[in-house]
């Protein structure tokens, strides 16, 4: 994976490399924690100094801000689902592939609840050191799943 962004180690700094088994059990434990909705979990997975890009609230940095991004989904879908339909690794790097599914029950980025169901294929590429998510970037169709709760409307192609 090459990246116009300069890594979370800077030069010099020690990086570990993780199995495949380590790797293949951190993305396992990670869906776990999804369907479990534990936002606590998911954040205890990034490094201080993690980057995480996403479609839904933009780019932020570490734990916490992972935590709360997380509880505003958590809370808008709670009957959010996660199938993995691909993990592909390479080294401290991996790609899941994965279908996203729910119902929009609470209030999500000041839109009240429509009731709605949202599927919504979806990308997740992390970099991990030391066992620590320092960059993820999830890729999915934001505009779509706004479409799909009815807060934007869109006429068919």
């Amino acid at each position: 994976m090459s990246s116009n962004h300069p890594t979370v180690a800077g030069a010099g700094e020690a990086q570990s490399t993780m199995t495949r088994q380590e790797m293949e059990d951190f993305v396992k434990r990670r869906w776990e924690a999804y369907e479990d909705l534990d936002a606590a979990a998911l954040a205890a997975d990034y490094a201080q100094s993690a980057v995480i890009e996403s479609p839904t609230a933009g780019v932020h940095t570490g734990p916490e801000a992972a935590e709360r991004a997380f509880r505003v989904i958590f809370n808008a879908f709670l009957d959010l689902t996660t199938t993995v339909d691909n993990v592909i690794v390479d080294g401290n790097n991996a790609v899941a592939v994965l279908l996203l599914e729910g119902t929009h029950i609470g209030e999500f980025l000041g839109i009240p609840p429509t009731g709605k169901r949202f599927s919504m294929p979806a990308g997740f590429f992390y970099q991990l050191e030391s066992g620590k998510i320092v960059r993820e970037r999830r890729i999915y169709d934001f505009t779509g799943l706004l479409v799909q709760i009815g807060a934007l409307k869109a006429k068919p192609a």
